[in-house]
């Protein structure tokens, strides 16, 4: 197996005025597993040092790989170095750098720190390089960039299915929603119609962001007198279902908390949320809306009786309130335990291949903004391998996510599922023995469900390193696959179907 570099420096102690003492009892072994280069090349871990220290001023370490395939060393510490956080990244000599880590060393026995470079995606299955967002802002040249690649939707191997989402009468009215935007549009003025208003093609459904400071389009919640809002809340109680219309309300209510807790951040809050109207209420004519803010993004798309409801993004951070008026509010609790009850209902051999990573180290989610077109491939155990107790398990937990819509909208999106259910599976990475930290992903030609614990962004002790992923932020998301995200394949089969002359 061809030997790598890796390399290690330590800051320059010397020019700070000092030397240090090096023990030779403050061992840590650093190992990096890489598997999605055949050949690296030479690869390198800067630091760890103080967070204040350049990474360019440091020495080199050569390495070597072990047995088990990890680039590893093992390095003594500086007693300066114990107790303080320090900060420490990989580079190959291709300069492509990580994310920048984090570890404090709080005593003197031996350690290992293991690390994984990148995430779980590729057609192979293997471990991808970490990614960062594909555009932070809105009207940047990044965020063009992806539009202009034409939409295609999310496929397991790049190739879409045909034929899964056909024009067809659904018996559930959608006269409500329609009624609803009529009536909140109408009570708007000129100049804030013109704000939300889009054609039904727009790229303004592509648009969308979890991130608070993404400048959003529309019109806000803020923006509304009481009689507007109430107008506006009155869309979502009538497109959701009871659970869907709570979910989004607590969110709201986590964003209020948020916001009271991280004073600074004046771009959270609990009514920073703007909606977006494609096309114009109809119900025969193809239209929607887009409900987006931090930790709640809803795209709805009608067409007749028809709807789709993705990309649909929830997630929160923090998960639970222990002050103020909405004391004891916890969000994602069934989501978290439905997730654990399935994934604990398989034998062992069925978890070993449910079970894509062994590590829990950084952010898995792979659907969330601008990643419209993500090719995910067949990952974890098929739902062809599962009992009829399991299947039951499964199938409640997508009914978790699924069942945000109404009820009747629901029961014919579960009925989708279910016709594909040989073509479903179910990935899962977990780290043993750290508070049940876990992703899963439910993925078959008809809807995709993510689950991560993420990385802390807003809450955490900024005296100490920034740890992995936490309990208390989480983020969910739910597509349509093979490019009915948004109803695009229910919209291009509506202009072929007119284009010829044909009525539905």
């Amino acid at each position: 197996m061809k030997k790598t570099t890796f390399l290690l420096a330590f800051c320059l102690w010397a020019n700070f005025g000092f030397t240090q003492q090096i023990s030779t009892d403050n061992k840590i072994t650093f190992k990096l597993k890489i598997t999605e280069l055949e050949n690296p090349g030479s690869v390198s871990i800067i630091g760890p040092v103080r967070p204040w220290i350049n990474f360019n001023a440091t020495t080199k370490t050569v390495m070597t790989m072990d047995s088990n395939g990890f680039y590893s060393a093992i390095l003594s510490i500086p007693d300066s170095l114990l107790y303080k956080k320090l900060k420490y990244t990989f580079r190959n000599d291709k300069n492509r750098t990580d994310i920048r880590r984090e570890i404090i060393i709080k005593d003197i026995s031996p350690k290992i720190q293991t690390d994984l470079w990148g995430y779980l995606d590729g057609l192979e299955g293997k471990v991808k390089p970490f990614q960062q967002m594909l555009a932070s802002q809105t009207n940047t040249p990044e965020e063009a960039a992806v539009l202009a690649k034409p939409y295609f939707g999310i496929t397991f191997d790049g190739k879409k299915q045909p034929g899964l989402f056909p024009i067809q009468p659904t018996g559930q009215s959608t006269l409500p929603t329609k009624i609803a935007v009529e009536d909140f549009l109408n009570s708007l003025s000129s100049e804030q119609k013109a704000k939300c208003s889009f054609p039904i093609d727009s790229d303004e459904w592509r648009k969308w962001h979890n991130i608070e400071f993404y400048k959003r389009t529309g019109i806000g919640l803020e923006e509304l007198s009481p009689t507007q809002k109430e107008l506006a809340f009155k869309i979502l109680e009538v497109s959701l279902s009871p659970k869907g219309l709570k979910k989004s309300k607590d969110v709201m209510a986590m964003e209020t908390y948020l916001a009271y807790i991280t004073p600074t951040n004046k771009l959270l809050g609990g009514e920073k949320y703007w909606f977006t109207f494609m096309g114009t209420p109809s119900i025969s004519e193809p239209w929607g809306f887009q409900f987006d803010g931090h930790h709640l993004i809803i795209n709805y798309f009608i067409l007749g009786d028809q709807i789709v409801m993705t990309p649909t993004f929830m997630g929160s951070e923090p998960n639970y309130i222990p002050e103020g008026p909405n004391k004891g509010l916890r969000t994602y609790e069934a989501e978290e335990r439905k997730g654990m009850a399935f994934f604990n209902s398989l034998d062992a051999k069925q978890k070993q291949k449910a079970t894509v990573w062994h590590n829990l180290d950084q952010d898995f989610n792979r659907t969330e903004a601008f990643r419209d077109n993500e090719i995910l491939p067949k990952q974890g155990i098929s739902a062809k391998e599962l009992n009829q107790k399991q299947l039951d398990v499964l199938l409640d937990l997508i009914k978790e996510y699924v069942g945000n819509m109404k009820e009747g909208h629901a029961n014919l999106k579960m009925a989708e599922v279910k016709k594909h259910l040989n073509e479903t599976y179910f990935s899962w990475v977990q780290t043993d023995g750290v508070d049940d930290l876990y992703y899963y992903r439910i993925h078959s030609p008809v809807i995709l469900i993510e689950f991560d614990h993420q990385i802390p962004v807003a809450v955490w002790d900024r005296d100490k390193p920034r740890p992995g992923p936490v309990k208390y932020h989480i983020h969910t998301v739910v597509r349509t696959p093979n490019g009915n995200d948004y109803g695009k394949d229910l919209l291009k089969e509506h202009l072929e179907l007119h284009r010829n002359g044909v009525k539905h």
